[in-house]
C-alpha cells in the first residue's frame, strides 16, 4: 500500500479536528457532566480553544493545497477529500453555530445548498469529462465564510454590527459564486 503524503495526512487531520472543535462549540450547554469537568475552571474560554480548533483546521486547507501543487503531490484522493474536509467543517460550524443562536438556519440552508448543487455540479462535468476549477468569487465567499465563522464563536457583542455586515456579505457571496459557477457552467447540463 502507497505511503500518504502530507498534504492528504492534512486534510485527514482537519477532519478529525471537527469532533473535538464541535465538542468544545456546543459541550456546555449540553449537559454533559464530563464537559464542566474537564473545562470547569476554563469554561469561559472555551469558545476561544474552539475558534483556535477551527483556526487551525482552516489552516490546514490552505497549508495542504501548497503543499499538494508546489511539490507535485497532487492525488485523486485529494481531489476528492480535500474539498469534502472544507465542506464538512464550514457546515459542522455553521449548524454549530444555529444550534448557539448565533446565526439564522435559513441563512446556513442557502449556503450548505449552494455546497451540495456545486458539488453535484461538478460531479456532471466530471462524467463528461469537464473539470471546473474553483473561481474567484468561490475563493472569496469562502474567505468570507471563514470570517463570518470566526468571529460568530468569538461572539463578541461589541463586534456584532461586523459580524452581522460579514454574514450578508458572505450570503451575497455565496449566490453570486452559485450563479458564476452555473453560467460559466451552463454547457454541461446540456
Amino acid at each position: 500500500m502507497k505511503k500518504m503524503n502530507l498534504p492528504n495526512k492534512l486534510t485527514i487531520f482537519r477532519i478529525i479536528l471537527i469532533f473535538p472543535f464541535v465538542l468544545l462549540l456546543l459541550g456546555e450547554g449540553s449537559g454533559w457532566g464530563w464537559y464542566k469537568a474537564l473545562f470547569g475552571g476554563i469554561l469561559e474560554y472555551v469558545d476561544y480553544i474552539a475558534l483556535a480548533v477551527f483556526i487551525v483546521a482552516s489552516l490546514t486547507d490552505l497549508i495542504d493545497g501548497k503543499i499538494a501543487r508546489k511539490y507535485n503531490l497532487v492525488t485523486n484522493f485529494g481531489k476528492f477529500m480535500d474539498p469534502l474536509a472544507d465542506k464538512l467543517l464550514v457546515s459542522a460550524a455553521m449548524i454549530a453555530l444555529v444550534e448557539l443562536g448565533r446565526i439564522p438556519a435559513w441563512i446556513v440552508i442557502v449556503i450548505i445548498s449552494r455546497e451540495f448543487i456545486i458539488s453535484g455540479f461538478r460531479l456532471v462535468a466530471a462524467d463528461n469529462g469537464v473539470v471546473i476549477a474553483a473561481s474567484y468569487w468561490g475563493k472569496f465567499k469562502t474567505t468570507f465564510q471563514m470570517v463570518m465563522v470566526c468571529l460568530m464563536i468569538a461572539d463578541i457583542p461589541q463586534l456584532q454590527l461586523v459580524t452581522d455586515l460579514v454574514m450578508w456579505i458572505a450570503l451575497v457571496l455565496t449566490v453570486v459564486s452559485l450563479m458564476d459557477y452555473l453560467l460559466k457552467n451552463k454547457n454541461v447540463m446540456r
